[in-house]
């Protein structure tokens, strides 16, 4: 299995100390985020893209082009790049740069987004969003693999024979389609072949996997082959420490934060507390052992190769969110990755870029079709 933090850069008072620091700081906060994880081990490190408060994630571009300044190593995501949003050649030209600056490390997900505030800013409403990710994505897509492009389409001017630049350095870079409830994203990957990241957040585990079992069969609809489909999925909410005890008393108060806001905003939680949420949701709070024991009972369900956590302290000190993140690469993450090898997260044919190395590569293995795909060869 391979591991991300991914980070949708809220910028909220702290949920226990109701201190909130400046937006230059929780930038920076950010970026350090992404130096730690690459120090501890961690495969990607993910930038989310939003445009209405509480986020200012409204730029990762930007963001994840200074982090590729500061590391070297760690694969760098858009969780989720809002093609619905952006001009396909701005994105592409957006995006082919920071391949070159980061050494071909880059790794985008796309989806067309959500909140209210995107129909506001970008005129895109929910009658047209889906048709223009779709029409987006296969613009987008071309955009990588040819040196001139002739196009039309509803949503921006046509090109004929438009030469893009820069060409990228990855031929070409991996694009993952992030899906919540949504066949419509599910059938967009499945149609050209591309892996799901399943955001597994919000509801019970139930929902999800039923969507990851349609993305498969559409898989096999479209004529792929059942050991090239690759899923990767989220996680609720995560901290670690060496006792079961000890984790779930420091992270209450943040899930209690966390209710008395859906409560302010009127919402009914999915998940009324804290003991519902472990229980249910995909939340990965106690001992290494308890984690460990939670992500292979789900593996059962999605046969996910790549877990995202959160980058974020949300109401933990930096030295206990630190250590979370070390206690579960030093107990959690070797568990993993011997009980569900992967395949490597930069694609097949492609390297990470010149001078840039990684960890070992390793393939993956599934248990059934519908888990998983079978072994590509043995676990290295």
């Amino acid at each position: 299995m391979r591991f991300l933090l991914i980070t949708l850069i809220t910028h909220l008072p702290d949920p226990v100390t109701g201190h909130r620091r400046s937006t230059t700081d929780r930038f920076r906060e950010v970026v350090d985020n992404a130096v730690i994880a690459e120090e501890l081990g961690y495969d990607g490190y993910g930038v989310g893209e939003r445009h209405e408060y509480p986020f200012i994630s409204s730029s990762p571009p930007v963001v994840l082009s200074h982090i590729a300044a500061r590391t070297r190593t760690i694969r760098l995501f858009t969780a989720v790049t809002t093609l619905s949003l952006l001009d396909p050649v701005r994105a592409y030209e957006d995006y082919a740069t920071l391949d070159h600056l980061s050494g071909g490390r880059l790794e985008l997900i796309i989806g067309k987004g959500n909140g209210s505030a995107q129909a506001e800013l970008f005129h895109v409403t929910a009658a047209d969003q889906w048709d223009r990710n779709r029409e987006g994505y296969e613009l987008f897509r071309r955009l990588w693999r040819e040196e001139k492009v002739t196009w039309s389409g509803r949503f921006r001017p046509p090109l004929h024979e438009a030469e893009v630049w820069p060409r990228p350095l990855q031929r070409p870079v991996r694009v993952w389609h992030g899906s919540a409830t949504s066949r419509e994203s599910v059938e967009l990957a499945a149609r050209w072949g591309d892996p799901l990241f399943s955001a597994n957040v919000t509801n019970p585990i139930a929902p999800y996997a039923e969507l990851v079992r349609h993305y498969r069969d559409r898989w096999a609809h479209h004529g792929h082959g059942p050991a090239d489909a690759l899923v990767g999925a989220g996680t609720a909410g995560f901290h670690t420490a060496p006792t079961s005890q000890e984790a779930v008393e420091r992270y209450r108060p943040i899930f209690e934060a966390r209710l008395a806001a859906f409560r302010r905003a009127g919402v009914d939680p999915v998940f009324p507390t804290l003991e519902d949420a472990l229980e249910r949701s995909s939340m990965l709070v106690g001992s290494p052992q308890q984690i460990a024991e939670k992500v292979l009972r789900q593996h059962e369900r999605l046969g996910h190769e790549v877990i995202h956590l959160t980058a974020d302290r949300d109401g933990l000190t930096d030295d206990q969110h630190r250590r979370s993140l070390e206690l579960f690469q030093a107990e959690v993450a070797p568990v993993l990755r011997r009980e569900i090898p992967s395949r490597p997260l930069h694609p097949a044919g492609t390297s990470p870029g010149p001078g840039v190395t990684g960890p070992p590569a390793a393939v993956t293995v599934a248990a059934d079709g519908r888990a998983g795909p079978p072994p590509l060869s043995a676990p290295v």
